[in-house]
Protein backbone atom coordinates (compact mmCIF):
# COMPACT_ATOMS: atom_id res chain seq x y z
CA UNK A 1 0.00 0.00 0.00
CA UNK A 2 1.23 3.49 -0.97
CA UNK A 3 0.53 6.68 1.43
CA UNK A 4 0.96 10.05 0.41
CA UNK A 5 2.47 11.96 3.61
CA UNK A 6 3.00 15.86 4.27
CA UNK A 7 5.88 15.77 7.03
CA UNK A 8 5.61 18.98 9.50
CA UNK A 9 9.02 19.01 11.10
CA UNK A 10 9.97 20.49 14.48
CA UNK A 11 6.31 20.46 15.66
CA UNK A 12 5.02 20.31 19.42
CA UNK A 13 3.10 17.69 19.72
CA UNK A 14 3.60 14.05 17.29
CA UNK A 15 0.58 13.13 15.57
CA UNK A 16 -1.04 11.29 12.55
CA UNK A 17 -3.56 12.83 10.86
CA UNK A 18 -5.30 10.95 8.46
CA UNK A 19 -7.25 13.26 5.31
CA UNK A 20 -8.57 9.69 3.51
CA UNK A 21 -7.66 6.78 2.61
CA UNK A 22 -3.78 7.78 1.35
CA UNK A 23 -3.16 11.14 2.32
CA UNK A 24 -2.04 11.77 5.66
CA UNK A 25 -0.43 14.64 7.69
CA UNK A 26 2.25 14.11 9.87
CA UNK A 27 3.90 15.89 12.88
CA UNK A 28 6.93 15.04 14.29
CA UNK A 29 9.18 17.33 16.72
CA UNK A 30 12.50 16.26 14.76
CA UNK A 31 14.16 18.98 12.78
CA UNK A 32 14.77 18.43 9.15
CA UNK A 33 18.03 17.74 9.87
CA UNK A 34 20.58 14.39 8.89
CA UNK A 35 17.56 12.50 8.62
CA UNK A 36 15.88 12.86 12.13
CA UNK A 37 12.81 14.05 10.60
CA UNK A 38 12.36 10.58 8.22
CA UNK A 39 13.55 8.36 11.24
CA UNK A 40 10.61 9.67 13.47
CA UNK A 41 7.96 9.65 10.74
CA UNK A 42 8.86 5.80 10.21
CA UNK A 43 8.57 5.50 13.96
CA UNK A 44 5.00 7.47 14.03
CA UNK A 45 3.50 5.20 11.62
CA UNK A 46 4.36 2.35 12.35
CA UNK A 47 3.03 2.85 15.61
CA UNK A 48 0.13 4.21 13.34
CA UNK A 49 -0.56 0.97 11.60
CA UNK A 50 0.84 -1.00 14.29
CA UNK A 51 3.62 -2.66 11.81
CA UNK A 52 7.68 -2.68 12.53
CA UNK A 53 9.36 -0.40 11.14
CA UNK A 54 11.09 -2.80 8.69
CA UNK A 55 7.98 -2.70 6.84
CA UNK A 56 7.07 1.33 6.32
CA UNK A 57 9.69 2.53 3.56
CA UNK A 58 9.70 6.67 1.95
CA UNK A 59 9.64 5.58 -1.52
CA UNK A 60 9.78 9.74 -2.89
CA UNK A 61 10.34 12.57 -1.31
CA UNK A 62 13.19 11.95 1.30
CA UNK A 63 14.59 15.84 1.38
CA UNK A 64 11.07 16.96 0.82
CA UNK A 65 7.91 17.74 3.16
CA UNK A 66 5.33 15.86 0.95
CA UNK A 67 6.74 12.07 0.46
CA UNK A 68 5.31 8.54 -1.20
CA UNK A 69 5.37 6.06 1.72
CA UNK A 70 5.20 2.18 1.33
CA UNK A 71 3.65 0.19 3.65
CA UNK A 72 4.07 -3.47 3.66
CA UNK A 73 1.45 -5.34 5.57
CA UNK A 74 2.13 -9.07 6.61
Amino acid sequence: MRIFVKVKPNAKVEKVEKIDEVHFVVSVKAPPVEGKANEALIKLLSDYFNIPKGNIKIVSGLSSKSKIVEILKT
